[in-house]
């Protein structure tokens, strides 16, 4: 099998795009065609660099954003049964 040799760039956007997507190493290395071990060495080589933490902080905060969401869905859903409740108990007692 012949090695290929990839430039600084492109190890940099790899490690960028694994932890951008929170995908699993080994997902991106058989999508890449990359042996797994050598991602790995990339990850821990690369995952200081600026831009890469800068993109972990973006992600970080969607996550968190898509959860504040969720949550706002779910008590919005409660708060609606809890009011249809509320007016079967209230029509019962007449």
């Amino acid at each position: 099998m012949k090695k290929v040799e990839h430039d600084e760039a492109y190890k940099k956007q790899t490690v960028q795009y694994i932890k951008e997507s929170g995908k699993a190493v080994a997902e991106v290395a058989r999508e890449l065609n990359i042996n797994v071990n050598t991602l790995h060495g990339w990850v821990k080589r690369y995952k200081q660099e600026p831009e890469i933490v800068a993109a972990q902080g973006l992600k970080s905060e969607d996550q968190r954003l898509k959860e504040m969401q969720k949550q706002i869905r779910d008590l919005q859903e409660e708060n609606d049964i809890l009011k249809k409740a509320m007016h079967f108990f209230a029509k019962d007692r007449r």
